[in-house]
């Protein structure tokens, strides 16, 4: 086994181009005695956003939130940081900038997963907007949208570091790519138009892109079987298609035998010519698990008739917030409105007043974050922060805040 491969192009203090993988949007506030490293900080600030707190209400692939042992959002970014950890850690990368980018590659993923990050794209498409797809989202997300309170109460975003960033905006787990090469330029990432348009720019990056659809290759299998959706004989006719491509031989279809296999396949077959990559034979494992996963997982009738439950939500919410807009003062009808709907108008309110610049509706000062959305001189500020306010929520919230518009 090839054992700290990468040690020499590790993305630590020794790197060349290290100050440009540090560098973030603003200087960042100091504390005494601050015993972090830049990565280990962007990880604790993560950690510690409302945002990640979030993922473990929200879907990775079923929406079963009374089930405790189906996997959430949460548990996947976990299983990634676990993933990405071992692989770095044993190729000789930075683990601290793997853990980073893992725990935050997909603070921006709509609620209801998939299904809902469709939906969102539709409903953008609609208003005149850019496509919504959660790669780009998370970035929005972490340079924009979330904050985090100083030692004087002030609200701040996260301002990560630029390898960060770039992680999570490159880590689209969807791409068939035997090896992922890490690109050579330094580019402005707001200049991606579409998800896997790049590389990521480190080898820690291309290590969690790679250790993203690991983890979730076999874990939606496990689920499938739980809620009933497989039947262990379905699973069986993959044990023995996959059994048949070469010598390595499954003699289960879970998590942890296929989690490990795919870990040593890529330490073993990762290389700096090459990146970071797997096997001809573990690369066609991939390739005819995916192919199963959609054909029995993802693309199926039941799948498909909770989108259409999914989509009554999120155009319900988004139409009742939108309508808004058509009285004389948008501000004074909400909050007319909000003891009547007090969960969604009233945390709408609150996004409004982090975040938005309106006339005559002053932020708070505690604020000194970016604003995001400019009413005065954005014709589409109304649409884009209603769209960030739904894909910013976790399944079980959105549920809330719709039964509250159906109810009486």
């Amino acid at each position: 086994m090839k054992i700290k491969e990468f040690i020499n192009y590790a993305m630590n203090e020794e790197h060349p181009q290290y100050a440009l993988a540090t560098k973030r949007e603003e200087i960042i506030y100091q504390r005494r005695h601050d015993l972090r490293s830049d990565f280990g900080r962007d990880y604790t600030r993560i950690l510690f956003s409302q945002a990640y707190r979030r993922l473990k209400h929200k879907t990775q692939v079923f929406f079963a939130v009374e089930d405790d042992h189906v996997c959430t959002r949460s548990e996947h970014v976990n299983l990634v940081e676990s993933v990405s950890h071992t692989i770095a850690y044993e190729l000789g990368l930075n683990t601290e900038l793997t853990k980073a980018i893992a725990v935050g590659h997909d603070l921006g993923h709509a609620p209801f997963g998939h299904g809902g990050e469709t939906i969102l794209t539709r409903i953008a498409k609609e208003h005149g907007l850019e496509k919504f797809w959660h790669e780009r989202n998370s970035l929005h997300f972490v340079d924009d949208i979330e904050l985090l309170e100083d030692n004087e109460h002030n609200q701040h975003n996260l301002n990560l570091t630029y390898a960060v960033r770039d992680g999570i905006i490159s880590h689209c787990g969807e791409m068939n790519q035997k090896y992922i090469q890490k690109r050579e330029q330094y580019i402005d990432l707001h200049d991606y138009n579409y998800a896997g348009q790049f590389n990521p720019w480190t080898y820690e990056g291309c290590v969690v892109k790679m250790s993203d659809k690991i983890a979730y290759l076999a874990r939606d299998i496990e689920d499938a079987l739980r809620l009933r959706v497989l039947t262990e004989e379905k699973v069986d006719s993959l044990k023995e298609s996959l059994n048949s491509i070469g010598d390595y031989q499954f003699h289960a279809i879970n998590n942890g035998s296929i989690v490990n296999y795919f870990i040593h396949d890529v330490i073993e077959n990762s290389s700096v010519e090459c990146g970071i990559g797997l096997s001809d034979e573990a690369f066609k494992i991939m390739k005819m698990i995916m192919k199963f996963n959609y054909q029995n997982i993802y693309l199926i009738k039941r799948v498909q008739i909770h989108n259409n439950y999914v989509s009554l939500i999120l155009d319900s919410i988004f139409n009742f917030i939108y309508d808004y807009s058509k009285a004389d003062n948008m501000i004074s009808a909400l909050l007319k409105d909000q003891n009547q709907y007090p969960k969604l108008i009233s945390h709408y309110l609150k996004w409004l007043d982090k975040y938005a610049y309106i006339e005559n509706y002053p932020r708070k000062k505690e604020y000194m974050n970016k604003v995001v959305y400019d009413f005065t001189h954005d014709s589409h500020a109304l649409e884009k922060s209603i769209i960030d306010y739904l894909s910013g929520m976790s399944d079980a919230f959105i549920i809330q805040a719709f039964n509250e518009l159906i109810s009486f």
